[in-house]
């Protein structure tokens, strides 16, 4: 580490306040740093020394990181923290808008933000003050009965949103949980249930003098199944699909929900597999390497070519077991080949259910009138909106209810 080697270190004497003012900055940029580490952290620092600024680097690395992906955080807190000014500033000016830094401008890192947020927590852009210091009139509110800034964020459209909206809708999408419930297996397990078990019966009767004593009995394996998520990332679709990537990253890094492996796949004008970047556990690194492994991003859109591309290269290995697949797209396809409701009806037939997402449904006078649309709305199972963070979280009532079909009950009698 070479970047740090050239700051002051703080010499106001009071080094364990600022080691627990750094270890809470790591904690709001999403490290589990706790109490304990804390104290052993400035037990090691007063066991190292001060021999080498180096050195007070690595002992802090070594007790507030326990991952891989913790480096990045780490190192970029660090730096904000210890006395960067040119690089706080750059920060800053990166975060609020209106203050320009002193740096060339450039793109934030995975994890810069992060770092930023956790320590500009709370800082304002300053203002011009007033020509004059009169009085204003102050004009009250009543808003005992409006919607709180978190339910109203529920119910804001995706495209709607500011910066500061997004960032904060973001940080509630990587709380929502999709369970799933288990499926029985056609295969059975030797445990009690309600099958008889004619060959474990007369196996032990055979080591009993062919007397039977008891029956013995079976039950039908629980097993969890896949999700599969198919998402646009096409130009229409592209204030969407970045706050969907939000979403699937976190059920993706979920525990507890009861999938037994999701799967992700953008497309656009190709189909793209983001599985194993999903699965990093910072999300900024895995956004960041999505974007980087899909060059289709903003571009046009080939629905029939790439649902055929899944349908012959990837349906095998992934939609095994009941697999649930998700579509997050606004069915308007390009693609003048034709071949759209084939590939949907066969993409709806290999898995236990086909769940389609489309933003389009936020318009009340909402028609499936274009030919994408039309095509692949026979096939699916469930039909939702998919425009803000509601929509998502209602996705856990469409996976229980297997015969929620109302949105396309009533779309279907329109084609």
């Amino acid at each position: 580490m070479s970047d740090f080697a050239t700051h002051d270190l703080p010499e106001d004497g009071k080094l364990a306040r600022n080691i627990a003012h750094f270890a809470r900055a790591l904690r709001k940029a999403g490290l589990p740093v706790g109490p304990g580490r804390v104290i052993d952290a400035i037990r090691a620092v007063e066991a190292a020394g001060f021999t080498g600024k180096q050195d007070f680097y690595w002992t802090l690395q070594a007790c507030f990181c326990s991952r891989p992906e913790h480096l990045r955080v780490f190192g970029q807190v660090f730096r904000l923290y210890w006395r960067d000014p040119r690089f706080l500033e750059h920060m800053m000016s990166m975060m609020l808008p209106a203050i320009r830094g002193a740096q060339q401008e450039e793109r934030a890192g995975p994890a810069e933000k992060r770092a930023a947020e956790a320590l500009l927590d709370g800082i304002e852009p300053d203002r011009p003050a007033p020509e004059d210091d009169r009085e204003e009139s102050v004009l009250e509110v009543d808003a005992s009965a409006t919607l709180s800034p978190e339910e109203r964020l529920r119910t804001l459209d995706f495209a709607q949103m500011s910066t500061d909206e997004m960032a904060r809708a973001r940080r509630m999408l990587a709380r929502l949980t999709l369970p799933v419930r288990p499926v029985k297996s056609l295969r059975t397990e030797a445990m009690a249930g309600p099958m008889p078990d004619w060959r474990r019966t007369m196996r032990r009767s055979m080591r009993q003098g062919g007397e039977i004593r008891a029956f013995e009995t079976r039950r039908r394996r629980i097993r969890y199944p896949n999700l599969v998520v198919l998402c646009d990332i096409s130009g229409s679709m592209s204030e969407y699909s970045r706050a969907v990537l939000h979403f699937v990253h976190a059920v993706s890094n979920a525990r507890g929900q009861g999938w037994a492996r999701v799967h992700a796949f953008t497309f656009g004008t190709r189909l793209t597999n983001i599985t194993r970047h999903m699965r990093a556990r910072d999300v900024d690194q895995a956004l960041a390497d999505a974007g980087a492994e899909a060059r289709d991003w903003e571009g046009g859109t080939r629905i029939a070519a790439c649902l055929h591309d899944f349908n012959r290269d990837w349906s095998r290995r992934v939609l095994g077991q009941g697999a649930v697949v998700l579509l997050i797209s606004d069915g308007l396809d390009r693609d003048e080949t034709g071949a759209l409701g084939r590939e949907a009806e066969r993409l709806g037939l290999s898995c236990r259910r086909l769940i389609w997402l489309n933003p389009l449904l936020r318009w009340s006078e909402f028609a499936p009138r274009a030919r994408g649309i039309r095509e692949i709305l026979p096939h699916v199972h469930s039909f939702r909106p998919g425009h803000n963070i509601a929509a998502l979280d209602g996705l856990a009532e469409a996976l229980s209810d297997p015969f929620e079909t109302g949105e396309k009950r009533r779309l279907m009698q329109m084609i």
